[in-house]
């Protein structure tokens, strides 16, 4: 890693952080697509749920995390901390519009807390409210959410690599393709949703991907 933190920057020794959405599914189970995952080597998973009720998501929760943790994986739960804390997950991502961070760094104690951020004072103060790491985006656009954001780009990246200590998960039309030139323009990792989820064998994907950052890595 680049970089290093106070804070619990243990989820990124893996610099795939893949966005498990049912709406992405295609069809397939979440379960079935969560053990592609995890036999991927993905070893961080944030839980994306936007239209189910709240008892629905707990329960897809749960069993997120009776799977993740069997496969030494951290969990992360988009948006909700209430079903971040029952679902006893590892962490929590918040938006800008979303509960405040100092309510949710105080709530969540030591779980991670990361924070949505779409430009540098966001960035700054995502790291001075104590956010364990920041997502920056959308770099690329993205057909999965709207943010309203145009996108960001690699140069505004590495502006905010330069801006803050804490670690930067890129996110917003991230692929296979152009994931080496964001982890080189200053991501510590990388978020992931259709290009991972839409593929026909996940696992492979996701071992591509993994193996090629360790070339990256051992070519510097």
């Amino acid at each position: 890693m680049s970089k290093t933190s106070a804070s619990p920057a243990r989820i990124f020794s893996s610099p795939l952080y893949a966005v498990l959405d049912p709406e992405q599914l295609r069809g397939r189970s979440l379960s079935a697509v969560l053990e592609s995952l995890l036999q991927g080597g993905v070893s961080v998973v944030q839980l994306r749920v936007k239209t189910l009720p709240a008892r629905d998501f707990l329960d897809l929760a749960s069993e997120a995390r009776r799977r993740t943790r069997a496969h030494g994986c951290l969990l992360i739960v988009n948006d909700r901390l209430d079903i971040a804390l029952a679902a006893q997950a590892d962490g929590v991502h918040l938006g800008q519009d979303d509960l405040p961070l100092q309510v949710a760094r105080k709530l969540m104690g030591t779980r991670l807390v990361g924070i949505s951020t779409h430009d540098v004072e966001q960035a700054r103060a995502a790291e001075h409210g104590g956010a364990d790491y920041i997502g920056f985006g959308p770099m690329f656009g993205t057909h999965t959410k709207e943010t309203g954001y145009s996108p960001r780009r690699l140069p505004m990246l590495e502006e905010i690599h330069r801006a803050v200590s804490i670690p930067i998960v890129a996110i917003g039309g991230v692929t296979e393709q152009n994931v080496a030139q964001v982890w080189q323009s200053g991501a510590d990792a990388a978020a992931m949703i259709s290009d991972l989820l839409h593929a026909e064998d996940i696992a492979g994907k996701a071992s591509r991907i993994l193996s090629l950052h360790l070339r990256l890595m051992k070519g510097r």
